[in-house]
C-alpha cells in the first residue's frame, strides 16, 4: 500500500494506520518522516555457542554493541535494522580463551574491530504471526555476506517514562569458515549458533 503524503501532510488516512498496525509498531510511530528506535543495550544481548570436541557447547557473548531500527512513514515498506558490534568485547568467561578469540586465529579484532549487520529487506513472514523475515549484509572478519533470518517480535509495552518499547529475538546459525575464520575447525565447530535478543525504545 502506498501513502500519498504529498497531497496531505497533516492527516493520516485510515488505510495508513491499518498498514502501520500490520507492521506491529502500534503506538510508536510519528506522523511524518522517519521514526528511530534505539536498541537498549542494557536489556539486550548477543550470545553465541560453539561445540567443542564434538562433545559440549561453549557459550559466549559480546558486551559492546549498538544498533537502531528505522521506519519511514512515507514509504512504510522501508524498514531497516542496523547493528555494530565490537569484536574485542567477546566474553566467554575465560580471559585466556577470550584473548585467543581476539587474536588472528579467530576474530582478528585489531584488524577487523567491528562486526556489522545492515538489513536490505524486511518483510512479514508468510503464515507466521509476529515473525519478520530479515535479509541483510553481515560483515565479519572482513568478509561481507548476505544472510536471511527469522526475527520474532517478542513483545510491546510502554516504559516507565512513557516511551514505547518493542522486543525482538532471532536464533540462527552461520558457518565461520564462510567468513574466513578457519582456525581449529574440528576441535571447535564450524557452525556457530547466534542468539540475538533485543529491546528497542522510541528514540
Amino acid at each position: 500500500m502506498k501513502m500519498d503524503l504529498g497531497r496531505n501532510l497533516q492527516v493520516f488516512s485510515i488505510g495508513s494506520l491499518v498498514v502501520l498496525l500490520l507492521l506491529g509498531f502500534v503506538g510508536i510511530t510519528q506522523p511524518m518522516g522517519i521514526t528511530h528506535y534505539e536498541i537498549d543495550t542494557v536489556h539486550s544481548m548477543i550470545l553465541f555457542r560453539a561445540k567443542h570436541n564434538d562433545v559440549s557447547y561453549n557459550y559466549g557473548r559480546f558486551n559492546e554493541f549498538t544498533g537502531k531500527i528505522m521506519i519511514s512513514v512515507d514509504a512504510v515498506t522501508e524498514r531497516t535494522v542496523e547493528f555494530e558490534v565490537k569484536a574485542a568485547s567477546v566474553d566467554t568467561g575465560n580471559e585466556k580463551r577470550d584473548q585467543h578469540l581476539r587474536s588472528s586465529d579467530f576474530f582478528s579484532a585489531k584488524q577487523f574491530p567491528l562486526i556489522t549487520f545492515k538489513s536490505t529487506k524486511v518483510v512479514e513472514k508468510e503464515g507466521k504471526e509476529d515473525v519478520l523475515e530479515v535479509t541483510g549484509d553481515l560483515e565479519l572478519h572482513g568478509v561481507k555476506k548476505s544472510i536471511t533470518v527469522d526475527v520474532e517480535i517478542t513483545g510491546r509495552a510502554t516504559g516507565k517514562d512513557g516511551e514505547s518499547l518493542i522486543g525482538f529475538e532471532s536464533i540462527f546459525t552461520i558457518k565461520r569458515s564462510e567468513f574466513g575464520m578457519t582456525y581449529g575447525i574440528g576441535p571447535v565447530s564450524d557452525e556457530i549458533q547466534l542468539i540475538v535478543s533485543i529491546e528497542a525504545k522510541h528514540a
